[in-house]
């Protein structure tokens, strides 16, 4: 989600993508990225019925008379899409790679997080940001969640990435109203040393608010949002520091997952060349 500070647009740049990086189908959904302008305004659209209808976000002027969520971001990013029928959108997510972001003004988490160690650190690897993650109520099914991470590893294995991160969010904008949350993650899910990341200081919370001995590890994880949960289970951590994000009425935390750390049952599941769910004629290797 986006914060609430001032920074010079991104350089608009010329991405050359193909419709072999993501393919794939399930039932009557598949996924794919999106190739049109209006195909990026339907998906904005969706995210604005989501984000300021369903949710709590305080859309600003441009947000209300359009009611598109939209963004400097979205020109240079890619966009996930699951689609039913091939026509309609049940859900999407915003896909950043470092080459691109190093192109233009960097990347959107750093609105709130100080990542630029963290890329030194491992300035041999190549980072692929996630965001704006966004379904339709009626399409929030196993099936859709499958589809966009196969869509997602599809991806990355295509561009050759090594470590996903990105921002998740709670709801609200209170810490101590998810106090069990944030110190679960704190104590339980906390990335190493070499792969952690401070918020930028002036916007920096505490996640630490509970000592370990005293939390309620089943009320913990129920307060965890599915996004979350569900990135844990593949093997991310977390940042040091959640962000409040009063727009949007969040409070974010950052998620990193460099590839090694991918639990094996889920490289099972998916195929390490992302072939389980791949469509039908596009069953060649992707990296």
């Amino acid at each position: 989600m986006t914060a609430l500070l001032e920074k010079s647009p991104p350089t608009p740049v010329t991405l050359h993508n193909t419709k072999k990086a993501v393919s794939g189908s399930l039932g009557k959904l598949s996924v794919r990225l999106a190739e049109t302008d209006h195909e990026i305004r339907e998906l904005q659209a969706l995210r604005h019925d989501v984000f300021f209808d369903e949710m709590s976000a305080i859309p600003n002027p441009d947000q209300i008379l359009s009611r598109l969520d939209k963004d400097e971001y979205d020109s240079i990013c890619d966009h996930l899409l699951v689609l039913e029928d091939e026509d309609h959108i049940a859900g999407t997510y915003r896909l950043l790679r470092q080459d691109i972001a190093a192109k233009a003004s960097g990347f959107y988490s750093a609105q709130e997080f100080d990542i630029a160690p963290l890329l030194q650190r491992h300035k041999s690897r190549s980072f692929l940001e996630l965001g704006r993650s966004c379904v339709r109520p009626e399409f929030r099914t196993k099936r859709t969640i499958e589809l966009l991470w196969h869509g997602t590893w599809s991806y990355f294995l295509h561009h050759n990435c090594d470590v996903m991160f990105g921002c998740a969010s709670f709801s609200g904008t209170d810490p101590d109203a998810i106090a069990q949350g944030l110190s679960f993650l704190y104590h339980n899910a906390r990335a190493p040393e070499d792969w952690q990341v401070n918020a930028r200081p002036e916007l920096a919370i505490d996640m630490n608010r509970l000592p370990a001995d005293v939390l309620d590890t089943r009320a913990a994880l129920q307060s965890l949002p599915p996004l979350i949960k569900g990135y844990l289970r593949v093997g991310a951590k977390v940042g040091e520091h959640a962000v409040i994000d009063e727009q949007f009425g969040t409070i974010d935390v950052l998620i990193i997952l460099p590839i090694e750390n991918i639990r094996p049952r889920y490289l099972n599941y998916y195929g390490a060349d992302a072939g389980r769910h791949k469509s039908a004629g596009d069953m060649s290797a992707q990296r």
